[in-house]
């Protein structure tokens, strides 16, 4: 893994900004739902137009190094799979530093446990919740799709989480070698068992993978060795390389006038099976 030029990471969040308004088509969001005391533990619900029944749900997780990000920032992930039947849920959670790993997976699991709780009375099925994240988040979603204990110990039964899906997501970063991840994971006993890589097992849900060929922040080969290791185990998994493409487009590509990589129809077919 390697870290973004700060003029980059500027570029990037000025882009997203420019997206953060949110848009009107679909169904309006429901904002700053508490899934727990912390001021972040809070997530906003997108829903389709029009009236919907035990529709599938998608739980959305961005990236930021851990460090940083906003879930108003995102709306337009929310409209673009609400625009395709999904109730689509973004979740803020706990950043680095004021807290390291494993907080922040843990907030996501916990987050999960409140929709499972909650969504029903949006019109949503419980019981088909799909995981996409981007950057930092595809991490987060990958870890709480492969390792068993978060969700466990948030009350969410694994069957439950239909698939998952990573967008340019680090998960096979050792050694710590970069500030950002020394900062979020240097405290962890045991560094293996924070990798994705290294947690896949047999009982996992479906995964997609994708990335871009252009990306230098988060090089392909995580999703090399994830793929790898996901098919050596058994584990279903589709792996989608986008021609040109850099770290941020994956997640760009889902706002309505930057869908030039079929990113949205990609993820979207996969969750649908």
């Amino acid at each position: 893994m390697t870290t973004s030029h700060p003029t980059r990471r500027a570029l990037v969040a000025g882009a997203l900004s420019s997206l953060a308004a949110p848009a009107l088509a679909e169904g309006l969001p429901t904002r700053d739902i508490a899934f727990g005391p912390h001021p972040r533990q809070k997530l906003d619900i997108y829903l389709p137009s029009g009236p919907v029944s035990r529709a599938p749900v998608a739980f959305f997780i961005y990236g930021g190094s851990w460090s940083s990000g906003d879930k108003g920032t995102y709306g337009f992930v929310g409209d673009a799979f609400a625009s395709r039947g999904f109730i689509t849920v973004i979740a803020d959670y706990r950043l680095v530093p004021e807290v390291r790993f494993p907080s922040f997976i843990e907030d996501g699991a916990t987050a999960l446990a409140t929709v499972r709780a909650t969504i029903g009375r949006y019109g949503g099925d419980a019981d088909r919740l799909h995981l996409i994240g981007h950057s930092a988040g595809a991490y987060n979603a990958m870890m709480l799709a492969l390792d068993p204990r978060y969700l466990a110990s948030a009350g969410v039964p694994r069957s439950a989480i239909r698939a998952a899906a990573g967008l340019s997501g680090p998960y096979d970063f050792l050694p710590l070698d970069v500030q950002a991840t020394r900062a979020a994971f240097g405290n962890a006993r045991n560094p293996a068992e924070t990798q994705p890589v290294n947690l896949v097992r047999r009982g996992a849900p479906r995964i997609f993978l994708g990335t871009g060929t252009a990306d230098t922040t988060v090089l392909p080969r995580n999703t090399d060795a994830l793929a790898a290791r996901l098919q050596a185990t058994g584990v279903p998994v589709t792996v989608r390389k986008y021609e040109g493409v850099g770290h941020a487009g994956t997640v760009l590509a889902l706002a309505p006038l930057l869908r030039f990589t079929p990113v949205l129809d990609d993820v979207s077919r996969f969750f649908a099976g």
